[in-house]
């Protein structure tokens, strides 16, 4: 990784300052709504960022060779779309313009997959800098990978961060691991400004921001922002450095504004025309036009991109000089492939041994991890009862990253987030782990994991009361629904040793969403299937486990249920009784399916009954107004898993009586 040598003078970067600044009011400005205060700081540290020390192409937004930038207060999104403009990227002065509008490249808090250049998604403070730890952990892991040629794989991560985002508790987790790990390729800005929302900072922190981090193992300095002198040479000895670096610079929100820098009033509201105005004319700056570009203030950009065009010819000759298997081997490095044969091994994996789930899925995650190397994960300090551990393979260490299993620590939050910077690098597939009742520690990340259309895999164990003696704190009830309820996250809750084959095939086949895996604690029995069943059905969400000729019911159930509602409906077709037993592994892709093939599964007019220890409202939307929903809508109870069972109900007798009594009344 070349060092940035070459630092423009201060005085040809006052007008790309000037202008990244202004662009950046007038945008706010005009659409009346967003964050102008932020900007107007940062605008001399983004500007020395783009302008000489990040490497980038805008032509090649994704070139694995790249820096990567985190905008983390997502808030300030103006600053960065302003710096992508002047920077080259396809983000147009209308794209400006249309800033916080419908249909512009230009949303309200940074999106990626939306905005060319946008690394992650950021807005909910926090998240930005945790993913940033995993991208650097990634540009590690990747350069590792790549041994000689570890130079085409390495890459540093410049973030920016805030007050709010330091007081989220996600950047004490990400930060902590960075430190453990060492990672060296990640440095943090923070916009020591004083200002939040309700005022001074002081209200609410006075903690020493650098002496915490220090205390993680990163390198602190402190420096005044505005100062571009003192400011490179942070940067440099940051990068220069053997640990994760934070920069606390100290700047001034509202920078210019002659009624409203440093205080909040510029942090969530434009200034308005007569403070934008006064801060024009205050700092020098022509009132007309708006969205300024004087062609002298692109210099330092198209210097920057000049010297970024070299370095990206250099790492492509590079790669092109290598023997073909060697350069096929880097290339396998930057993405992530799936076997031809992948699901029918997979499937070959999963026996008809009986067994707890996690156990089950553990040991079919092995093959995965065969054929599919860019597998790596790990769990929040539970390796040995959610069994996720990639066998044959050591654990990521400062000395070593070439492991595939990530010891997060007692950290889901923390966890959740370097997970999406994992994946946002490309090159990897990462999983997380622990007990399904702490996925409410990781929900914000698991959303961003969604909305960035991310393929991220969490794999939830002691999936319900049935964990037992642990009791209500660990018992999950609402967590199942709660999880389906987020837009593109799939919830996939297997019933034996092939339902748990499906889940791994269906979470690695789908490249551009997240997928949560919900495994048992308790052993459950193989279910026997006709010898002509084809495992793709499972993957469609639901299929006929048991039928009967002319129907009453159907019961529809999940997970360790099903193999309840199985011995439920044995026991009802001895009273006469006929039913049909549907599994519904993912609820979420049956919902996607046709009405037709819905149909199939889930006759209309015979009657429903839905099986699954969680809360049943939601079911209401499968089993209808006049449908029984058997589960638990209360929290649960320590006790063996056996007395549990019977006193919510939940024994093939209970359910069976249950069932029938319905039956009996309609």
């Amino acid at each position: 990784m070349t060092q940035a040598t070459n630092i423009t003078a201060p005085g040809e970067l006052a007008l790309a300052i000037q202008t990244v600044r202004f662009l950046s009011v007038d945008a706010v400005e005009k659409a009346q709504n967003g964050h102008p205060g932020a900007p107007m700081g940062l605008s001399g540290i983004a500007v020395e960022l783009f302008a000489n020390r990040l490497r980038y192409l805008p032509s090649d937004p994704v070139w694995p060779g790249r820096d990567r930038f985190v905008l983390s207060c997502g808030h300030a999104s103006a600053l960065l779309y302003s710096i992508l403009h002047v920077s080259g990227y396809a983000v147009s002065i209308d794209d400006l313009k249309g800033f916080r509008q419908w249909g512009s490249k230009t949303p309200g808090h940074p999106e990626h997959g939306h905005t060319p250049g946008v690394e992650t998604t950021t807005g909910p403070l926090g998240q930005g800098i945790a993913t940033a730890v995993g991208l650097a952990l990634a540009g590690k892991m990747t350069a590792e990978r790549l041994g000689e040629q570890r130079s085409l794989g390495e890459y540093r991560v410049y973030c920016l961060a805030s007050d709010g985002d330091l007081m989220e508790g996600v950047s004490y987790e990400a930060s902590s691991v960075a430190g453990h790990l060492g990672l060296k390729n990640l440095i943090v800005i923070y916009d020591d400004n004083h200002v939040t929302i309700d005022g001074d900072v002081a209200l609410s922190m006075s903690e020493d921001a650098t002496a915490r981090f220090a205390a993680q193992g990163w390198f602190t300095q402190r420096i005044d922002g505005h100062d571009a002198k003192a400011l490179q040479d942070a940067l440099t000895a940051a990068e220069a450095s053997d640990k994760p670096s934070l920069i606390a610079a100290r700047t001034r929100i509202g920078f210019g504004s002659p009624n409203k820098e440093g205080k909040s009033s510029s942090h969530g509201s434009p200034l308005g025309a007569e403070e934008v105005k006064r801060t024009k004319e205050a700092l020098g700056w022509p009132l007309e036009p708006t969205f300024n570009v004087p062609s002298e203030a692109l210099v330092p950009f198209q210097k920057q991109r000049a010297r970024n065009e070299a370095e990206y010819k250099a790492w492509h000759g590079k790669l092109e000089a290598l023997p073909a298997a060697e350069r096929a081997h880097v290339e396998a490095q930057f993405k992530v492939t799936l076997p031809a044969n992948f699901a029918a091994e997979v499937y070959k994996a999963a026996g008809t041994a009986p067994g707890a789930t996690r156990v089950l899925s553990g040991k079919i995650e092995q093959k995965v991890a065969e054929l599919v190397p860019s597998l790596i994960g790990g769990s929040a300090d539970l390796a040995s009862s959610v069994r996720t551990s990639i066998n044959g393979s050591s654990s990521v260490t400062r000395e070593s990253f070439s492991g595939r299993n990530i010891n997060f620590g007692i950290r889901e939050h923390g966890m959740g987030a370097i997970l999406n910077g994992l994946a946002l690098s490309g090159s990897f597939v990462p999983f997380g782990s622990t007990f399904l009742i702490f996925s409410d520690y990781m929900r914000p990340p698991m959303r961003l994991a969604s909305l960035m259309k991310q393929r991220v895999i969490y794999v939830f164990t002691h999936d319900s009361i049935m964990l037992g003696e642990d009791g209500p704190t660990h018992q999950p009830i609402e967590q199942l629904w709660s999880m389906r309820l987020v837009p593109g996250l799939d919830v996939f809750r297997p019933a034996d040793a092939l339902e748990c084959a499906a889940a791994w095939v269906y979470a690695l086949s789908r490249a551009d969403a997240p997928t949560v895996i919900v495994l048992s604690r308790q052993d459950l029995p193989y279910i026997e299937r006709e010898a002509a069943f084809d495992p793709n059905q499972i993957v469609r969400g639901a299929y006929v486990v048991r039928d009967l000729p002319k129907p009453e019911a159907v019961i529809i159930a999940t997970g360790s249920e099903v193999s309840t509602a199985l011995a439920a409906a044995t026991l009802l077709e001895a009273r006469g009784r006929r039913l049909r037993v549907v599994s519904m592994p993912c609820v979420d892709a049956f919902l996607r399916l046709a009405a037709d093939e819905q149909a199939a599964i889930l006759p209309k007019g015979v009657p429903r009954v839905s099986v699954e220890l969680g809360v049943t409202p939601p079911w209401k939307a499968l089993t209808g107004l006049d449908g029984l929903e058997i589960g638990i809508d209360t929290f649960g109870a320590s006790a063996p898993p056996e007395k549990l069972a019977e006193e919510f109900g939940m024994t093939p007798d209970h359910v069976a009586n249950s069932v029938e009594s319905w039956l009996a009344a309609r």
